[in-house]
């Protein structure tokens, strides 16, 4: 099969490129190489199996003639970072929405082979995860506004009655209550291309992925994942810096695991034009990740827990992933530890240039911080 991997240079597809040539297809890798994520242009880890084609989804046309040629799409092509979704507004609307408007433009107007597309969405999309109310039950909370005044909790209350939360696993009915540019435009991705697909008989598949670490994630992008970030202060002997008290929790999952799921979606008919969660289920709060993280690289430190707010962040979200486990038959098949453990041997070799106190500036000046 020839496949199409937008954003195909990038940490989670470079990943799914090498996966789909083991497995024999023929694989075009399509890809803008933005300057944050690829500082030094083509990464020396681009499979030299695949083609690879530097061009940016906004451009229609060039676009148009790759899709063309293939049978199957994962588009993965994004700008990703939550916080700098926030002041970079443009950007994001027109990466994210307006390259997927381009593709499913092509989809519906050119005369083309391709029998399935895998879209990459976010957990982002949800906003606060699901919990439950020991009095009102389960409910979903709305996006946490400390505003001004002092700040006494950082758990979210029920929206009914005020009272205690708990955090129980997030399903894919639960409402998509959007906290930043980045989520809305992965929302929107998600929704067109779902529609098109239903409209045009083109099997459509959106994943939501989680928290997804592992090697090829950029350790000089302060706008990536937590881990990566993490990971690049702890390297250049800084304290990992932690908004709120650190116990807010996330569901952290290997991007091999992710790799399998993209897998799934494609060879599977029972995937079509369905939405699923990809994590691990479990949570694990980000201090915890701070601290397992300088254990394993054996450094000195201590996460700096800052106590402030950063504006639209989450108190708690993880996945329920009963849903992929039981149309796929998905797995889980890396552990948290070993997976950090697999990181940290990978950056050994790794430029980690901690640009974090450059992005903190970024947020503070926008206001973002409290």
């Amino acid at each position: 099969m020839k496949i199409l991997v937008t954003g195909g240079a990038g940490f989670i597809g470079s990943h799914l490129v090498d996966k789909l040539v083991k497995l024999g297809h023929n694989v075009i890798i399509f890809d803008n190489l933005t300057k944050q994520v690829h500082p030094s242009g083509i990464p020396d880890y681009l499979n030299l199996k695949a083609t690879f084609i530097r061009g940016d989804v906004r451009n229609k046309n060039k676009l148009k003639d790759v899709v063309k040629k293939v049978d199957a799409i994962y588009h993965f092509s994004a700008a990703v970072g939550v916080g700098q979704s926030q002041y970079e507004i443009s950007k994001y609307v027109d990466v994210n929405i307006k390259g997927t408007a381009n593709l499913l433009d092509i989809l519906v107007n050119e005369k083309h082979r391709v029998k399935k597309v895998i879209v990459a969405s976010s957990m982002s999309i949800y906003g606060e995860g699901m919990y439950k109310c020991k009095k009102c039950g389960k409910v979903k909370p709305e996006i946490r506004d400390y505003k001004n005044e002092k700040i006494t909790s950082w758990e979210p209350l029920c929206p009914f009655c005020r009272g205690e939360l708990k955090p129980i696993p997030t399903d894919e009915d639960t409402p998509l209550k959007s906290n930043s540019i980045y989520a809305i435009t992965k929302k929107e991705q998600e929704e067109m291309s779902l529609l098109i697909g239903k409209t045009y008989g083109i099997p459509v598949v959106s994943l939501r992925f989680f928290n997804v670490y592992g090697p090829r994630q950029s350790l000089s992008n302060p706008y990536t994942g937590v881990c990566a970030i993490f990971l690049s202060r702890i390297k250049n002997n800084n304290p990992p810096v932690i908004f709120e008290d650190g116990l807010q929790t996330r569901d952290f999952i290997w991007v091999g695991d992710i790799v399998n799921a993209c897998v799934l979606a494609l060879q599977k008919e029972k995937a079509n034009y369905q939405i699923f969660n990809v994590g691990s289920g479990k949570p694990v709060s980000i201090r915890k990740i701070a601290e397992v993280l300088i254990k394993l690289l054996n450094k000195d430190l201590k996460p700096e827990i800052t106590y402030k707010f950063r504006k639209g962040d989450v108190r708690h979200c993880y996945a329920d992933i009963s849903k992929i486990k039981r149309k796929l038959g998905f797995k889980i098949e890396t552990k948290l530890e070993d997976g950090l453990k697999k990181l940290i041997n990978w950056s050994k070799k790794e430029k980690a240039e901690d640009k974090f106190k450059y992005a903190e500036k970024q947020l503070k000046e926008k206001g973002l911080v409290k």
